[in-house]
């Protein structure tokens, strides 16, 4: 009979938050896969917890996946942890739980602090419906191309972001969703300086051209407007179909990125675009 692999959430910065399920489930565990030992190993000591650990991060995760599956497989219980907040968000830890689904082996997750949940709470944006982008796409090209997606999403958004690329991100969304867009920026939650900031991008953008951003960060935007789809949204789509292809897009890239951002039907738009030939 398989061992159960438990995920269990780290505090993100206030070590009171660690509950006692979370301690117990470390107790009883055979092992702890942990994104990082030494980090790990400091809130083991907190909780006066002797455990064998073993590295699992994304630079190892191809043959440490494999490692704690055949461990698991073979009876073990593993808790996999990350250094703050909930496993497999956001993190190498959802590829871990693919494994363990796909032999069968039992995952149980274990409730507890999450970034992502504890700024979406705070930030007064509505939050009935959202969506949780992580970090968004180093490589350029991609990063336009999701940040051009975004431009008609209604749901509210959340992003993490590193303090060397927080000033770049905020500049980049307010230019492409709207300066004017109301943003809650979130930094140190649950720590001693924990701060959140409420303006439009645009106003979070120039404070950050000049203050060095220190800390952890979690970025909480407001959707865009509902769209009411009408004969003005295709006239505007298919006048937007004829710029991209004066850029060098293909028809049916223009045809693509133009339903995209008018929110209409992508094989209508190209069939109305075609007839006007």
């Amino acid at each position: 009979m398989s061992g159960t692999l438990y995920l269990v959430p780290t505090p993100i910065g206030n070590l009171g938050d660690i509950s006692k399920r979370m301690a117990d489930t470390l107790e009883r565990v055979d092992f702890i896969a942990a994104e990082d030992t030494r980090v790990t190993v400091k809130l083991l000591n907190h909780l006066g917890i002797k455990k064998p650990m073993t590295p699992y991060h994304r630079h190892n995760l191809d043959t440490a996946g494999p490692a704690v599956l055949e461990r698991l497989l073979a009876g073990e219980s593993c808790a996999l942890v990350t250094d703050a907040g909930t496993p497999a968000i956001s993190d190498p830890g959802e590829d871990l739980v693919a494994l363990c689904a796909g032999a069968g082996v039992p995952v149980c997750a274990i409730p507890g602090p999450c970034a992502l949940a504890t700024a979406l709470s705070a930030s007064g944006l509505p939050t009935a419906r959202f969506t949780f982008e992580g970090f968004l796409p180093q490589n350029k090209k991609n990063r336009r191309a999701r940040m051009s997606a975004l431009q008609i999403e209604e749901r509210t958004m959340v992003f993490y972001e590193a303090p060397h690329r927080l000033a770049a991100t905020l500049a980049e969304l307010a230019r492409v969703l709207g300066g004017e867009r109301r943003a809650v920026l979130c930094r140190e939650l649950t720590k001693l300086h924990e701060e959140i900031l409420r303006a439009p991008l645009g106003e979070l953008a120039d404070i950050f051209r000049s203050r060095e951003p220190r800390g952890e960060f979690v970025l909480v935007v407001e959707g865009a407007p509902a769209r009411e789809e009408g004969p003005a949204d295709l006239d505007g789509a298919l006048a937007r179909v004829e710029v991209l292809r004066s850029q060098g897009l293909s028809l049916k890239q223009a045809t693509a990125q133009a339903a995209e951002e008018f929110g209409c039907r992508r094989r209508k738009l190209y069939e109305l675009t075609v007839a006007k030939k």
